[in-house]
């Protein structure tokens, strides 16, 4: 009975997946077709293509391959980039941050947490997510513990998972499809989990691939009093496709997909991406480019006029070829000169060719500048440029940056990877802050206008005090903060204060001992008077 039970919870998982994939029908035709002109490795999602096979057939023009890459490299180098620090754990509480104790944990959190990063394969996964998120508009990571690395991460293809929103619209349930041999089936799930049919093949042909399906969501009939695994908040389910049986059932602490869209409509689930913004004029690049090839062609191999009764066929026209002609006759193999303009047709390719780096934003990451530019203005034309991407780096932190910290986090605290708190942060909130350059960009304008007002006030501080009005302690705490300055490099405010009482009481002191000198030379100089006077 139990059997007949995982076998009917099996079918109708199957049954949810197959809705998923019918809601995703149009989009898959709209991948295809990006896939086709932007993203030609990835070109398998409506047709069945052979591992290793060419697949630019369809591409005369590589401008959008070009820009793709270069988007995805600036997004990595601009948000997680492994050589700089892009992220910052704080507390909420701000009593907590002037605690020398508190504050050496949860560095030594972020750091362990930056070197786990490192040991991983996150740079190269990353890299891929970002192409799969500028092209497809939709990218999926999936974030497990791993014995050797403490993490591994996993960036899924677009063409293996259905998703799900809940009511706040956030994705909280992947359906995944995945192939493993019978061998590698029996090795994750154990010979008493598999079926029959995968233990003869492991004995017949142990490479034969097997559609396995993982299911991850809410669990709703969970046990709150129970720890165990299958009553964490988040289901995690893998069945036998064709045997539709329950291979394993486990569950997480935190959703375990970062699930992220570039651009999304309120009533779509799936995201939009710069390659779909791009894909009329990537396609008309694209056919404009073949014409003007066959044009170009034609100048210099063009087409002959043969009189019909002049010459012996065939007509040679490669180097040294010789031609037979009638004697007597005058006529001539002349070209047949079109007078078409080139130069229109390449002019309207470079038109396209623009529009398509504006639409993937390669005129916002690189720099163009004159010589006579300074080095105050460079700074602020990178700033006002990474400041149009603002509403990308925002949804990429409330679906990628955010959940990901929160998961590495909690994953190396349940493991012991992470220092154990001291008593009193137990239970105390943890914020994250993203120190990246395209966060610190996007922050600096409220600097600016701070040291503005600064500029306007110095001249005014001659002859007021109008300098009181500002907190400097307060001004160079939030700089530091807003240039990402390392807290390692600062020392706390306890420090700052016991060295300002410490220069205090030496100045003190030297006052005194003036005093003190000036007192000894004036009763040195009056004793001569006194007996002067006697």
């Amino acid at each position: 009975m139990e059997q007949q039970t995982d076998k009917q919870r099996c079918a109708r998982l199957i049954e949810r997946k197959h809705k998923l994939i019918a809601e995703r029908e149009t989009w898959e035709e709209h991948w295809q077709d990006v896939a086709d002109y932007v993203l030609p490795r990835k070109a398998d999602i409506e047709k069945t293509r052979t591992k290793g096979d060419k697949r630019t057939e369809l591409i005369f023009d590589a401008t959008a391959i070009h820009a793709l890459e270069l988007l995805s490299a600036s997004l990595h180098g601009m948000l997680t980039n492994s050589a700089s620090a892009w992220f910052a754990l704080a507390y909420k509480d701000n009593f907590l941050d002037t605690d020398d104790a508190s504050k050496e944990w949860l560095e030594s959190a972020q750091e362990s947490m930056y070197v786990a990063f490192s040991r991983s394969n996150f740079q190269q996964e990353i890299h891929e997510f970002y192409y799969d998120l500028a092209s497809f508009g939709t990218a999926c990571m999936f974030v497990e513990s791993d014995e050797e690395n403490v993490m591994r991460f996993s960036t899924r293809y677009v063409k293996e998972f259905c998703i799900s929103e809940n009511s706040r619209g956030i994705v909280d349930t992947v359906y995944r499809e995945l192939k493993m041999s019978a061998r590698q089936c029996i090795e994750k799930f154990g010979k008493d989990k598999v079926s029959q049919r995968v233990l003869r093949l492991m004995d017949k042909d142990p490479y034969e691939e097997i559609k396995i399906m993982h299911v991850v969501m809410p669990r709703s009939d969970r046990d709150y009093a129970k720890k165990d695994s299958i009553n964490k908040p988040f289901a995690s389910i893998y069945c036998d496709v064709e045997d539709k049986i329950i291979l394993s059932e486990g569950g997480y602490d935190e959703f375990p997909f970062m699930v992220s869209r570039w651009l999304k409509a309120s009533n779509e689930v799936y995201g939009r991406s710069p390659a779909m913004t791009a894909l009329p004029d990537i396609k008309m690049l694209n056919k404009m480019s073949e014409t003007s090839i066959r044009a170009v062609q034609k100048p210099v191999d063009p087409p002959l006029l043969v009189p019909d009764d002049g010459f012996i066929l065939p007509i040679r026209t490669v180097p040294s070829g010789l031609n037979f002609y009638r004697a007597g006759s005058r006529d001539r193999i002349e070209p047949l000169v079109t007078g078409a303009n080139t130069m229109l047709g390449l002019n309207y390719e470079e038109q396209r060719r623009e529009a398509i780096r504006q639409a993937f934003y390669v005129d916002q990451l690189i720099l163009t500048q004159n010589q006579n530019m300074t080095a105050t203005e460079v700074v602020q034309r990178n700033e006002e440029k990474m400041r149009l991407l603002a509403p990308v780096l925002g949804r990429l932190q409330s679906e990628l940056l955010q959940p990901l910290i929160t998961r590495v986090f909690n994953i190396m605290l349940r493991e012991g990877k992470v220092p154990e708190a001291p008593p009193m942060l137990q239970g105390q909130p943890i914020e994250i802050e993203y120190v990246s350059p395209l966060a610190k960009a996007q922050r600096q304008s409220e600097l600016q206008s701070v040291l503005r007002s600064l500029e306007i006030a110095m001249p005014l501080a001659e002859t007021t005090n109008i300098m009181d009005h500002y907190d400097m302690d307060a001004l160079i705490k939030h700089a530091a903060n807003v240039l990402g300055v390392p807290s390692k490099v600062l020392r706390s405010s306890q420090e700052v204060a016991n060295m300002r009482q410490e220069r205090q009481e030496q100045q003190q002191q030297q006052a005194e001992m003036q005093e003190a000198q000036q007192m000894s030379e004036v009763a040195k100089n009056a004793a001569p008077m006194i007996k002067a006077v006697e």
